[in-house]
């Protein structure tokens, strides 16, 4: 029996490659009228503000951001930008090749799967048509929860949901957030996936001081659980 019963992921740079702001956001400012620099920087300052879901709906979180940059745009315009978002996310989410394989290999397993991720309205919009969905038996999102990590609610939400204690969970980030600390004050055991490509990734209060355990690849996870079978899961 492995000892942990559930792996706990974070999605943005966990089960995602890192990631940066792509050239598909510019279209958003057009529509909002104003300067792209000007757009990302109030985003980049009020990201915790609004990943809190306290904002409102993803309309009226973007009115929000509008009145933050100082422009006024028309309801065509915001829902218009509210859509525009929401392809510039995607398009900035790619999957890790190991993603799948390791989710799968660890429900074939008999490990429970979940999600806890701070975001804001667009990952819970478009998370159900990515291949990992199926493969995560419970999904916390703070824009859901009304709070961002490292509050200990988001990874609790999770436990409950699971019907699990938190010494039963391992957690999987790589430590935007505070996560790992968050996720250890929980309760959990975490490590952090320190792969190369993180390197460039965009992450907000990142956990700068952990000293904990780090993996360089996802795969990795299942030698926590079980080293016979992580090198047919990589495979």
């Amino acid at each position: 029996m492995p000892r942990y019963q559930a792996v706990l992921f974070d999605f943005f740079g966990t089960l995602t490659r890192c990631v940066q702001r792509g050239s598909t956001h510019q279209a958003t400012a057009e529509l909002l009228g104003c300067p792209a620099d000007t757009l990302f920087e109030v985003l980049d300052r009020t990201y915790y503000q609004r990943a809190s879901g306290r904002l409102g709906n993803a309309e009226a979180t973007l009115r929000w951001v509008c009145d933050q940059v100082g422009v006024h745009p028309t309801d065509a315009a915001v829902r218009a930008a509210v859509a525009s978002r929401l392809r510039a996310v995607r398009a900035d989410t790619r999957l890790r090749d190991e993603a799948v394989p390791v989710l799968a290999a660890l429900r074939q397993r008999g490990v429970r799967t979940g999600l806890i991720s701070d975001c804001t309205h667009e990952l819970p919009a478009f998370l159900l048509r990515l291949p990992v969905a199926p493969l995560l038996d419970v999904r916390v999102f703070s824009v859901q929860v009304g709070c961002c990590k490292p509050d200990p609610a988001l990874y609790l939400a999770a436990c409950r949901r699971l019907g699990l204690a938190p010494a039963d969970c391992l957690y999987v980030g790589d430590g935007g957030s505070q996560e790992l600390t968050g996720a250890e004050r929980a309760g959990m055991t975490a490590v952090r996936l320190a792969a190369p490509d993180l390197v460039d990734h965009l992450v907000f209060n990142a956990d700068r001081s952990w000293d904990g355990p780090l993996l360089t690849s996802l795969a990795e996870v299942l030698d926590l659980l079980d080293p016979v079978a992580a090198p047919a899961a990589a495979a």
